[in-house]
């Protein structure tokens, strides 16, 4: 971390998921029409509108660790771990129901 405000990727990080939204706003709409779907199922409806929502979360939750990923690759070792850290929190707070694939791996 760089000073009081943060790590020095936060703007990097707050770009790229930007990017992600404008990019990925299709799937991030699939994944509402998906939750809704699942939310407003009949009983006997329920375990299959909720696994299609999953295959949603997991392919938004996939996306985002290619993104990070692919990044941190460039970066050094301890570089690579800050920005990790830095894009894991700013997910969390922007896509919370997609980042459970990104904080396994923290």
């Amino acid at each position: 971390m760089i000073g009081r405000r943060g790590s020095r990727f936060r703007d990097l990080v707050a770009r790229q998921l930007e990017l992600f939204a404008q990019d990925e706003a299709e799937l991030l709409a699939e994944a509402e029409d998906a939750d809704a779907a699942w939310t407003r199922a009949e009983r006997g409806e329920t375990e299959e509108r909720y696994g299609d929502y999953q295959l949603v979360v997991d392919a938004i939750g996939e996306q985002l660790y290619e993104l990070r990923e692919s990044y941190a690759g460039t970066l050094d070792d301890e570089a690579a771990d800050e920005y990790r850290d830095a894009f894991t929190r700013a997910a969390a707070k922007r896509f919370s129901r997609y980042v459970a694939l990104l904080e396994e791996d923290s």
